[in-house]
């Protein structure tokens, strides 16, 4: 059996004229959330956002992707699996599946090792759902507060997201509309915090008085 790391990227690999056909139908849509979640190279993303047609863009995304390793891979799995990504792109259902099967095969690999290593500890899955009643905020959410960010967004990013300078500059460079730059903040801004990335908690954080975001802006957040 081969170990589990070169499994997900095999399965990526499996499943690449699927996804093309697939994603092709919006792949910036994709290369964007992509790179929020730091899954290409800066290079990389170059490449890829500098592709015009759109099969080509895909696969080369794809490629990126899958010669950055198994941690990318498997990150680009999670990606296409989010309800997000989901509801943009239907024809994706069969990820679900994948990754129920790629979860069973793991499970297995685990416990023969287990068995023949009495003393190797649990293996911890990479990222876990946590499931605490307020759920993370939703990427259209982001999109709308992202709408209403003016010119100040660095130092919104700076000193409510505490978003490093040198992501903001690197997020600047990459995204030439001002709403993406701002979207892509806050998406890396839920990367980073994980389970803690509530819709109350972003509300929170941008009500605060140096922020000066009108509250009717941030009453997305608020809603169901």
């Amino acid at each position: 059996m081969a170990d589990e790391p070169e499994a997900v990227i095999q399965l990526l690999r499996s499943q690449k004229a699927k996804l093309i056909d697939i994603l092709r139908g919006d792949p910036d849509y994709v290369l964007q959330h992509a790179d929020s979640r730091g899954l290409l190279s800066l290079h990389g993303y170059q490449q890829v956002k500098s592709c015009r047609i759109p099969s080509e863009k895909v696969t080369d995304l794809l490629d990126h992707v899958i010669q950055r390793g198994p941690e990318a891979a498997q990150g680009l799995l999670e990606l296409l699996s989010e309800p997000d990504l989901q509801e943009a792109f239907p024809l994706l259902d069969f990820i679900m599946d994948l990754k129920v099967n790629a979860e069973s095969s793991g499970q297995k690999e685990i416990s023969r090792k287990r068995r023949n290593s009495p003393g190797l500890q649990d293996v911890i899955p990479s990222k876990q759902i946590c499931n605490n009643g307020s759920g993370l905020v939703k990427e259209k959410q982001l999109m709308v507060v992202a709408r209403a960010i003016g010119k100040s967004w660095k130092e919104i990013g700076r000193l409510a997201l505490n978003v490093s300078s040198v992501k903001l500059e690197q997020i600047e460079m990459d995204h030439v509309l001002h709403v993406e730059r701002v979207f892509a903040m806050l998406l890396y801004w839920r990367t980073c915090q994980k389970e803690k990335a509530t819709a109350a908690q972003l509300h929170f954080l941008l009500s605060q008085e140096d922020c000066a975001l009108p509250p009717e802006s941030l009453v997305i957040l608020l809603e169901d």
